[in-house]
């Protein structure tokens, strides 16, 4: 009896693949195929984004992007919401393609609507990032208008708060900033 065979795809797989507004991201050789965002994720994704790209234009200590490709190995590649990465870093990691190959300091995912996309973006992404050395991870969640922050704790990313609209989302990587949750979804 024959074996059934899992399709392992790699980053030469998306290649072939058409651009028709589907997020394409490969995690351990699963392909993950999602649809163009809700209003509400992009309003979070863009406000998050602008907070941490102000910071860093005051700063100069690094850049924030949105939706970055992040290129961990052939058979995963990501595509978080936003990230942000120091000067230092992005200088080793920044590939001829323009992509990420290797894990920024913060990754920011803007939960989805679908339970399997909240799956992703709460247990496989958190394990992936974790293994790959982020060294936090802050998961927005637009309907119940929270922020979950995980830290570096001995190899893996631990929460360590989740924020509510009255309180501020700051960081120990990003000195004097300071964003009030209520600003990331009103």
């Amino acid at each position: 009896m024959a074996i059934p065979q899992t399709v392992r795809w790699t980053i030469d797989d998306l290649d072939g693949f058409p651009e028709d507004g589907n997020r394409y991201e490969i995690i351990d050789g699963e392909l993950f195929v999602t649809r163009s965002p809700h209003w509400n994720h992009q309003r979070a994704l863009g406000r998050i984004y602008q907070a941490l790209a102000t910071w860093s234009q005051q700063t100069q200590q690094g850049e924030a992007m949105i939706t970055p490709g992040l290129i961990f190995s052939g058979s995963t590649n990501v595509i978080p919401d936003v990230v942000w990465i120091s000067d230092a870093r992005l200088a080793h990691l920044l590939d001829d393609r323009g992509h990420l190959s290797g894990a920024p300091e913060l990754v920011v995912e803007v939960l989805s609507r679908t339970e399997q996309d909240q799956r992703r973006d709460r247990e496989t992404k958190l394990k992936l990032y974790s293994i790959q050395g982020v060294l936090e991870y802050w998961i927005l969640d637009y309907e119940q208008q929270r922020v979950e922050v995980y830290h570096r704790n001995q190899g893996s990313l631990e929460r360590v708060a989740t924020l509510l609209g009255a309180d501020h989302l700051t960081s120990p990587l990003l000195p004097e900033f300071r964003c009030p949750v209520v600003s990331l979804f009103l």
